[in-house]
């Protein structure tokens, strides 16, 4: 999928979370003529609406789709190294986005072919392209969602359950979806902690026993865990990892 499409699928993705755009068209500019001939322009409410869901629209990207847990695991690998600031957040977010991009192509083609293509070619009109691209986005987060979540919310709300997964309201779908992220982006950060914390350890036991409290272990374990994340190629298993485990 050609990076022009992934563009033009971004707006079929904003449509599906703003029922206000999905009417047939906005009228931008108001002109009122004055009984003297003056003219006074204002701008539409619905301008104004649409504005603010642009401003809206990179939370529903996070949120939405893969970022988040991909982000949440780079950070703590980060942070178990003990190399604060290598790699740099902007490192790190570019390599978020990019999997996140390699992730939801699938996604991203769905509604490429089941909603954009045909809204532009005109054989659905607006509000059946929003139903539609709505669909492979419900299915993928569905996938990734924790039944024990939607339960949970689905109490919170005050509802008994549902007669199909397809029956789960849009908000709380997304609300179950990212907590189910972050649960399973912390389990994948506990294991990739484990071995550096098993290396700090050790290097603290042998500096106590050479009496050498002053020294701090970061100092010296940091080498160490460099090289063991090399010789094990630590980024080909961290990316190679978390790509698959939207895909079982």
């Amino acid at each position: 999928m050609s990076f022009r499409r992934w563009l033009a699928a971004v707006p079929a993705l904003l449509c599906m979370a703003s029922p206000a755009m999905a009417q047939s068209g906005l009228e931008v500019l108001n002109v009122t003529t004055a009984p003297d001939g003056a003219q006074t322009y204002s701008v539409t409410l619905q301008i104004l609406i649409l504005m603010t869901l642009l401003s809206l629209l990179p939370a529903a990207l996070i949120m939405m789709t893969s970022f988040t847990r991909i982000i949440i695991v780079l950070a703590i690998l980060r942070q178990g190294l003990g190399t604060t600031q290598t790699p740099s957040n902007q490192i790190l977010i570019g390599l978020a986005l990019f999997l996140t991009l390699f992730v939801m192509t699938p996604v991203f083609d769905r509604i490429n072919a089941e909603a954009l293509q045909p809204y532009m070619e005109e054989s659905l009109s607006m509000e059946e392209a929003v139903v539609s691209a709505s669909g492979p986005i419900r299915e993928f987060m569905l996938s990734q969602t924790r039944e024990s979540d939607l339960a949970m919310f689905a109490r919170i709300s005050g509802r008994d359950g549902f007669e199909s997964r397809d029956d789960v309201p849009f908000t709380m779908l997304v609300a179950s979806f990212v907590t189910s992220e972050l649960k399973t982006a912390f389990q994948i950060g506990f294991l990739l902690l484990i071995p550096f914390l098993i290396i700090d350890l050790v290097v603290a036991s042998v500096l106590m026993s050479m009496g050498m409290v002053m020294l701090s272990p970061l100092i010296i374990s940091l080498p160490f865990k460099i090289m063991l994340f090399v010789l094990v190629d630590g980024w080909a298993l961290i990316m190679g990892t978390l790509a698959s485990s939207f895909f079982v």
